[in-house]
């Protein structure tokens, strides 16, 4: 029997948004608790992790709404999150890497990385590869990676990636952000052909509690003054709903967004071997097998034009 034209469009989907208990996270599993996915939320903090998802199951209609509970700087927690998305989700169709954070002193996680390449890189890095079996088995799927316009000022320092030789928080922020771009447009390449898309997105400047740990100097003055000009959450979640749901995005991979765009990002994230060293190195770094060789093409995260 074919299904009612009255089914919501995301009827049967299921959803999984990483630091969806605040800010965009939890602005964009509303948006797609709305049109009826089920839809999983990560957080570090139990109670606000359930507050936040007794608020998108209000805001949207939608009680399938459930809630998993890592601190994903730990690799540890990554791994466990994602055997316990796997026991309770036969499909995965869509994974919005959304979790991340700004430090402007450096921290070293419980693995003995630095807090900021290892949250706002690795973790999704892992924990995508670990349910990349899921997505592959659920295709058509998509992978959404929140990465920022910081993007355009990384550089990835293979030599010191912990930034034990120097530090700057705003370096290995963009740094961090970089590699999101890089990691999907490589992602992309191993998954040509096999259903499940990746894509990359800067959603704006946000009026959220980014930073808000460890603020840099500039952000204790500055943010003030501007917060009443930033996006709001929900609008900062339009371009992640947006690669999650719409189906004018059907097979476009790896490809950087913004404003619900395809944009160009910088003339560094393009280099393919530094992708490919970059994958090399981040799975030694969370203990993964050392992956497949990537098909060879040039269609991905190699050349683009200006749109």
């Amino acid at each position: 029997m074919s299904k009612s034209t009255d089914s919501p469009p995301m009827a049967g989907k299921t959803v999984l948004v990483t630091g969806g208990s605040g800010g965009i996270g939890k602005a964009t599993a509303t948006g797609l608790a709305q049109p009826g996915a089920r839809v999983g939320i990560t957080g570090r903090d139990r109670a606000r992790a359930e507050a936040a998802a007794a608020n998108v199951r209000s805001a949207s209609g939608n009680h399938a709404v459930d809630v998993f509970v890592a601190d994903m700087s730990s690799q540890a927690q990554v791994r466990r999150l994602a055997q316990e998305v796997l026991d309770a989700y036969p499909r995965l169709n869509v994974l919005i890497n959304n979790v991340g954070g700004f430090w402007n002193t450096r921290r070293v996680t419980a693995d003995g990385l630095e807090h900021t390449f290892a949250l706002n890189h690795l973790a999704p890095f892992l924990l995508t590869n670990l349910l990349l079996d899921r997505l592959r088995t659920s295709a058509p799927a998509r992978i959404v990676t929140l990465s920022s316009g910081a993007q355009a000022m990384g550089r990835i320092d293979f030599d010191d990636l912990q930034g034990e030789r120097s530090f700057s928080g705003q370096r290995a922020y963009n740094q961090s952000k970089l590699a999101n771009v890089m990691f999907t447009y490589e992602l992309a390449r191993r998954l040509e052909g096999t259903g499940v898309t990746a894509t990359v997105l800067h959603p704006g400047v946000v009026r959220t509690a980014f930073g808000a740990e460890d603020p840099a100097g500039w952000q204790r003055l500055f943010l003030p003054l501007v917060r009443p000009f930033m996006k709001t959450p929900d609008r900062g979640a339009e371009t992640p709903i947006y690669l999650a749901s719409a189906s004018d995005v059907d097979g476009i991979s790896g490809r950087y967004f913004a404003n619900r765009k395809p944009r160009q990002s910088s003339k560094t994230s393009y280099d393919v071997a530094a992708q490919a060293r970059l994958w090399t190195v981040s799975a030694e770094l969370v203990g993964l097998a050392a992956p497949d060789t990537a098909p060879t093409s040039h269609t991905t995260g190699s050349t683009r034009e200006d749109i």
